[in-house]
């Protein structure tokens, strides 16, 4: 099969698309035959250096697909060969074909088609276990989301808009703010030219957001904590900002706050099986109905993998960057 790896750390030239072996399922496996998969951030660290695959996991790049199942092993009763579906990956997306633990394998949403889906399991899963599953977002809350344009933000603030959340979001550029307004932020803050921390308390009356979806790490942290509400909680997800800051334990202990950091890639497989099953329940229903919708902002074939990591870095994308095998 032709896979994507980095044999050496590096830029997007790093990139080879090499000829692998098939891989076959064992207890509890499926293998499914890829239409397509999406770029994430962590994919460009990975490419890096910065951000290897768990143990065990394949080192061809790639956190999510779609496709259809191609082989099973045993033990698996819940899929057939032929059946469409999408996938939350450990690895081994840019490729033609996955191996995938059966509980990570979800099935594609009514009306949505098969290219789309393979941008749908990371973002649906990370947004759904972090905003909700973990911090607790509920209906009437505010919740303050950075990057509101990228692959994770346009998602998070259709979510919550649906949930019945009030979205407050960050963006760079009054293109991606419209977007965002569009998608059902009810506040929309640029922040090459505003203090999202400001904005925040004037949208609450001071009060502050119930909860921040942060990507920026170390950078965000001071601000993010003066932007929280009482009892609020920080979700910190990425550290495109940096790994190390100064936290202020007076000013958490005051809002009797909470900062939690998470990583979905390097979770158990049993716990990313009862997130994708939560995210199948909860979310899908919504992406059927239409009132969440993936984002593309393109779709590359595969060979063309140095192509969209340039675009991901460039931040100049709205939504996803899709790749198709």
């Amino acid at each position: 099969m032709r896979a994507v790896i980095a044999p050496d750390p590096g830029g997007p030239e790093a990139l080879v698309v090499a000829d692998l072996p098939d891989p076959v399922p064992g207890r509890g496996e499926v293998v499914i035959a890829v239409t397509a998969t999406a770029v994430n951030r962590a994919d460009t660290l990975q490419r890096q250096g910065f951000y290897p695959p768990p143990p065990g996991a394949s080192d061809v790049l790639g956190l999510e697909c779609s496709g259809t199942i191609a082989a099973v092993g045993p033990e698996v009763s819940t899929w057939s060969i032929g059946d469409p579906v999408c996938a939350l990956l450990s690895g081994g997306g840019y490729a033609e074909r996955v191996l995938v633990p059966a509980g990570q394998v979800m099935p594609v949403p009514d009306g949505v088609d098969l290219v789309t889906a393979g941008a749908l399991p990371e973002v649906a899963c990370t947004v759904w276990s972090n905003v909700f599953m973990i911090a607790g977002l509920q209906r009437d809350e505010t919740l303050l989301v950075h990057g509101g344009a990228g692959g994770i933000g346009t998602f998070t603030i259709q979510l919550a808009h649906a949930l019945g959340a009030r979205v407050v979001t960050t963006a760079g550029s009054p293109e991606k703010l419209e977007v965002c307004r569009s998608l059902g932020a009810d506040v929309t803050v640029n922040y090459r030219e505003q203090d999202f921390v400001e904005e925040v308390r004037a949208t609450t009356d001071g009060r502050g957001a119930d909860v921040v979806l942060d990507n920026m790490g170390a950078k965000y942290l001071p601000r993010n904590l003066d932007a929280l509400a009482t009892e609020g909680r920080l979700v910190v997800i990425g550290m495109q900002g940096g790994s190390k800051g100064e936290l202020d334990l007076g000013v958490l202990m005051r809002k009797r706050g909470a900062v939690i950091a998470t990583s979905l890639r390097a979770r158990p497989a049993e716990e990313k099986t009862a997130i994708c099953s939560s995210a199948v329940e909860h979310v899908w229903p919504l992406v059927a109905d239409g009132s969440v919708k993936t984002l593309v902002h393109t779709s590359l074939p595969l060979e063309q993998v140095a192509e969209a990591h340039r675009i991901m870095e460039a931040s100049d994308h709205i939504g996803k960057i899709v790749l198709t095998a």
